[in-house]
C-alpha cells in the first residue's frame, strides 16, 4: 500500500510538472502578464501556417566570394610576377580554378615557388590554395579546407547582416535561423507580402569607392568599366579600391538643401576619416566614383579635401529609395549574394481557419475515440480515456517546455497521437482479459497483464520512433514540427499506459484483489478469437491479390503518375481571391506578362483560383521573381485582389527533397529491419519488411489513382504509415514468438492462426480508434492536411488487412524454408542457454 502511496505521488508530481508547463501556452495575455517572465517565457509558439506570415528560404552564393578570391590572389601574384621579371599571360577562371601561363618554361619553377609562398594566409599560416605547374602554366584551386572556412564564416556574417536588417526594418519578432551548410531561414509572423523584405535581404549593398580612371590609362587590366544606376552611362574606373564601405559608420536619409531631391548622408569611423582626408587631398580634380553592387550611384568630383568624415550619396532617388540604402548602409554589406529559393506565404484568415479546423476535427476525433473505449471496456474504458487526457496534457507541456512550433501538420501529429496512444491501453486492457479468462484473480491478472504487454508496447513504439526519428532527421519545417510531436506523443503514451494506467487500475481493484476481474467487450469477437479462424486457409489468394494490387499501383505511379506538389516539382502555387475577375481575364493578363505557360485552377467560391508555374530554368533565386510577376498580373485586373497562400520552392531545394524523399523511406524500412532482426529473427523482420513495401505501393497508387496532391505532408503521412503499419506486425508476431517459445512443437499454421486469432481483438480496436480519431480531418479539413488525413486513412485500413492476411503468410513460408535449412525458428533466450549448459555432464 506504501508503494502505491508514493508511486501516486511521484507520478502525481510528474503530471503536476507538465500540465504546469502547458498551462502558460493556454493562457490569455492579459493573465499570463501578471505571472513571473522565468514562468510564462517557455510556451509553443504558432507556426506561420496557424498565425499567418511569411518565410523565405536563403541560400548564400559563396561562388561569388571563391571567384574574388581567386581574382585577388591572382591580382597579388601577377603584381609579385612582375617584380620577378615573370613574364605572363592574363589569368583564366573557372569555378573554382585560375590558370596562369608563364612565357619562358625555365621560369616556371621560380613562379611555382614565389605562388606557393603566397598562397598561405599570411595570419594564421593555413594554406589557401593549391598550386601546381602543368604545360607550362600554373593550375591554381581554392583548397577544400579553405573552401570550407570561406563558407561557414560568410553565412555567419551574413546571419548578422540580415538580422541587424531586419530590426532596422521593426518586425514583430522575425525569427532567423541557419539552415544546412549554405541557407538562411527567415520567419516573418503576421507578414502576408514579403515582397519588399525579399528585395533588401537580397542586396548585398556592397559598396565600394573607385577612382575613375586616368585619360592616359587605356584599356588594361588595371582597369574596368562599370555600369551607371541608370543604365545609360557607363564608367571607366580603376579596380583598385580606393576606400571600402565598411568603413561607414551611420547612414540616414535626409534632403539636398539645394535641391531638394532625397540623398543619403554618411559618417566613417576615425580610420576611414582619417583614410578618406587622405585619398581626397591626393586626388583633387578627380572624379570619385561610389560603387554599389557593381553600379555607379554617383561620380562626384573632389574639389577639396574631405576631412570631416562625412560625405553625401545623390542620385535619382525616391524617399524609399534613400531609406532604404541608408538602412542597408547602417547595417552592412553582406559578403556574399543571397537568393531566395523558397517563400511560402499563408494569410492570417487562413491561419486562423486552420486553428479553427484542427481543434474542431481534434476535439471530435477525441470525442468518438473516447466514446468508443467507453462503449466497449465501460469503467476500464473510462481509465484509459483519463491516461489519454493525461498524455495529451504531457504533450502540450513538453511542447511548452521546449518553446516548440505548433504547425499544422503538428496538430495532424496530435490527433494521429490521440488514437496510437489508446494502443497501448487496448493492448493491456486485451491481456488482462486474456489472463481473467483463466481464472486469475484480479490482482494476478493485472500483473500478468501488463508483464506480458510490456515487451510488446516497447517493441512497437520503438520501431515506430525509427520511422518519426528519420522524418525528423531528413524533415524539413512542418514536417520536423509533426515528427517532434509525434515522438513526444509515443514517449508520453507510454508513461502514461504503463505507470499512470496501472496505478488507476490498482486503485480499482483495491479490496478486490483476490476476486474475478471482469473487463466488458464485443461478444462475438471474443468468442471469434477463442474459437479460433483459419486465416491462411487464404494464403496464396490474399498474396496473389495483394501482389497484384501492388503491381497495379506500381504502373499507376509510371502512368499517369502522382500529382507532384510543388516540393518535389519547384516553381510557384499562388492563391489568389479576386471576386470580379474571370479565368480568361486571367489567363489573358498573364500570357502579357509572358506567363502564359501557367495553369489556372477554379476552386471554392467564385472569384478563387490557383495559379501553377514550374520553375524556370536558370540561376539560383529566378524562380523569386515569379511571385511578384503573378501578383502584378492578378493586381492589374483587381487591385484589391488577395493572395491568402504564396508557395514558392526553387529548383535546388525541390531536388533536395526528392533525395531525403527517397533517403528517409529506405533509410526507414532498414533501421526497421535490423530492430526486428534483433528482437526476433532474420524471418519475421524480412517478412515485416516485405509486407510494409507491399502496403507502400498500395498507398502510392492510392495517391496515383485519387489524384490527391503528393508533397512534403504527403512524406510525413507516408513514414507515419511505415512505423503504424510494423507496430501492428509487432503485436502479431510479439504473440507468435511467444506462442512459438510456450509450444514449439506445434504445427506452423495451427500456431500463425492462433496467435492471429487471439490477437485480432486488438488489431481491429486500435484501427477503430486511429481511424475514429483521423476521420474528422480526412472529411473537414480540406486541401491543407488532405495529403495527410487521406493517406492515412487508407493507410489504416491496408495495413490492418496486411497485418491479418499478407504478413504471417510470409513469414510461414519463410519459416517453411528455415526448416528445411534445419534452423531453429527462434533463437535461444539466455535461460534456454544456461539450461543447456547445466545439463553439459
Amino acid at each position: 500500500m506504501k508503494s502505491l502511496r508514493s508511486r501516486a505521488l511521484t507520478y502525481g508530481l510528474v503530471i503536476a510538472l507538465g500540465l504546469l508547463s502547458a498551462l502558460p501556452s493556454l493562457l490569455p495575455n492579459s493573465v499570463s502578464n501578471r505571472l513571473p517572465a522565468w514562468y510564462t517565457q517557455h510556451t509553443i509558439t504558432l507556426g506561420l501556417d496557424l498565425q499567418g506570415g511569411s518565410h523565405l528560404l536563403l541560400e548564400a552564393d559563396t561562388q561569388t566570394l571563391f571567384t574574388d578570391q581567386l581574382e585577388a590572389f591572382s591580382r597579388e601574384l601577377t603584381v609579385a610576377m612582375r617584380k620577378s621579371a615573370i613574364a605572363y599571360q592574363s589569368p583564366s577562371f573557372s569555378g573554382v580554378h585560375a590558370a596562369l601561363k608563364v612565357h619562358n618554361p625555365a621560369q616556371l619553377t621560380q613562379a611555382l615557388k614565389l605562388a606557393r609562398e603566397l598562397a598561405h594566409n599570411q595570419v594564421d599560416g593555413h594554406q589557401r590554395f593549391d598550386i601546381q605547374a602543368e604545360d607550362g602554366q600554373l593550375l591554381i584551386r581554392l583548397n577544400k579546407q579553405w573552401q570550407q572556412a570561406l563558407s561557414k564564416d560568410a553565412v555567419e556574417r551574413s546571419l548578422e547582416v540580415v538580422r541587424r536588417r531586419l530590426n532596422e526594418t521593426g518586425l514583430v519578432e522575425p525569427s532567423i535561423t541557419r539552415q544546412g551548410d549554405d541557407g538562411i531561414l527567415v520567419q516573418m509572423p503576421g507578414v502576408a507580402d514579403p515582397h519588399e523584405i525579399r528585395t533588401l535581404l537580397g542586396t548585398t549593398a556592397k559598396m565600394l569607392f573607385h577612382w575613375q580612371a586616368l585619360p592616359d590609362a587605356g584599356n588594361n587590366a588595371d582597369t574596368q568599366i562599370v555600369a551607371g544606376a541608370n543604365g545609360e552611362q557607363s564608367y571607366r574606373l580603376e579596380r583598385r579600391v580606393a576606400m571600402a564601405g565598411e568603413r561607414i559608420s551611420d547612414a540616414q536619409m535626409a534632403f539636398s538643401p539645394d535641391t531638394g531631391q532625397p540623398v543619403v548622408t554618411f559618417k566613417l569611423d576615425s580610420q576611414g576619416a582619417k583614410l578618406f582626408g587622405e585619398i581626397t587631398r591626393d586626388n583633387i580634380g578627380r572624379p570619385l566614383a561610389i560603387v554599389l553592387d557593381n553600379k555607379v550611384i554617383t561620380a562626384p568630383v573632389i574639389r577639396s579635401v574631405i576631412a570631416g568624415g562625412s560625405g553625401e550619396i545623390s542620385g535619382s532617388f525616391s524617399t524609399q529609395e534613400a531609406s532604404n540604402l541608408a538602412l542597408l548602409l547602417r547595417a552592412g554589406a553582406l559578403p556574399v549574394p543571397l537568393h531566395v529559393i523558397e517563400e511560402r506565404t499563408v494569410g492570417p484568415d487562413l491561419g486562423s481557419d486552420a486553428i479553427a479546423m484542427g481543434l474542431t476535427t481534434g476535439l471530435i476525433g477525441a470525442a468518438m475515440v473516447i466514446a468508443f473505449m467507453l462503449g466497449i471496456y465501460g469503467t476500464w474504458g473510462l481509465i484509459a480515456c483519463i491516461g489519454l487526457s493525461v498524455n495529451i496534457g504531457l504533450v502540450f507541456g513538453v511542447l511548452g517546455a521546449l518553446g516548440a512550433t505548433l504547425t499544422l501538420p503538428g496538430i495532424a501529429g496530435i490527433i494521429l497521437t490521440v488514437g496510437m496512444a489508446v494502443d497501448a491501453n487496448i493492448l493491456i486492457n486485451e491481456r488482462i482479459r486474456e489472463e481473467a479468462r483463466r481464472g486469475k484473480s484480479a490482482a494476478m491478472a493485472l500483473k500478468e497483464g501488463f508483464d506480458r504487454a510490456y515487451s510488446t508496447i516497447l517493441d512497437s513504439n520503438l520501431t515506430t520512433l525509427i520511422a518519426i526519428s528519420l522524418l525528423f532527421l531528413f524533415g524539413s519545417g512542418p514536417v520536423k514540427g509533426f515528427a517532434v510531436t509525434i515522438g513526444i506523443g509515443l514517449l508520453t503514451s507510454m508513461f502514461t499506459a504503463i505507470a499512470v494506467t496501472r496505478l488507476m487500475m490498482e486503485k480499482s481493484i483495491k479490496g478486490k484483489e483476490r476476486q474475478p476481474l471482469k473487463i466488458s467487450g464485443i461478444t462475438w469477437l471474443d468468442k471469434t478469437s477463442g474459437r479460433g479462424i483459419d486465416f491462411l486457409r487464404g494464403r496464396f489468394i490474399g498474396l496473389a491479390a495483394s501482389a497484384l494490387l501492388s503491381i497495379a499501383s506500381i504502373a499507376l505511379f509510371v502512368q499517369p503518375g502522382l500529382h507532384y506538389g510543388v516540393d518535389f516539382t519547384g516553381g510557384t502555387v499562388i492563391e489568389v481571391q479576386a471576386q470580379s475577375v474571370t479565368v480568361d481575364q486571367l489567363r489573358q493578363s498573364l500570357e502579357t506578362q509572358s506567363l502564359g505557360a501557367a495553369s489556372i485552377q477554379e476552386f471554392g467560391d467564385d472569384g478563387h483560383f490557383l495559379i501553377r508555374l514550374a520553375a524556370p530554368a536558370g540561376q539560383s533565386g529566378q524562380t523569386a521573381t515569379q511571385v511578384d510577376e503573378i501578383k502584378s498580373a492578378v493586381t492589374q485586373l483587381q487591385a484589391t485582389a488577395e493572395f491568402p497562400r504564396v508557395d514558392m520552392v526553387g529548383p535546388k531545394v525541390s531536388g533536395d527533397f526528392s533525395d531525403l524523399t527517397i533517403l528517409a523511406i529506405l533509410a526507414a524500412g532498414a533501421g526497421m529491419l535490423l530492430y526486428l532482426w534483433v528482437r526476433f529473427e532474420s524471418h519475421f523482420a524480412l517478412a515485416a519488411t516485405l509486407t510494409i513495401a507491399l502496403d507502400l505501393t498500395k498507398t502510392i497508387g492510392f495517391f496515383a489513382l485519387t489524384g490527391v496532391e503528393f508533397n512534403l505532408t504527403a512524406v510525413a503521412a507516408l513514414l507515419a504509415l511505415i512505423g503504424y503499419s510494423v507496430n501492428d506486425k509487432v503485436v502479431v508476431f510479439d504473440r507468435i514468438r511467444e506462442n512459438l517459445r510456450l509450444t514449439p512443437d506445434k504445427p506452423m499454421l495451427q500456431l500463425l492462426n492462433e496467435s492471429i486469432s487471439s490477437t485480432l481483438t486488438r488489431t481491429i480496436f486500435t484501427s477503430v480508434t486511429s481511424f475514429l480519431a483521423l476521420l474528422p480531418m480526412g472529411i473537414a479539413g480540406g486541401a491543407a492536411v488532405a495529403s495527410f488525413a487521406l493517406p492515412m486513412l487508407f493507410g489504416i485500413v491496408i495495413g490492418t488487412s496486411s497485418s491479418i492476411f499478407i504478413a504471417s503468410p510470409i513469414l510461414y513460408y519463410l519459416s517453411q524454408r528455415r526448416k528445411r535449412k534445419g534452423l531453429a525458428q527462434l533463437r535461444p533466450t539466455a535461460e534456454e542457454i544456461q539450461k543447456q549448459l547445466n545439463a553439459i555432464p
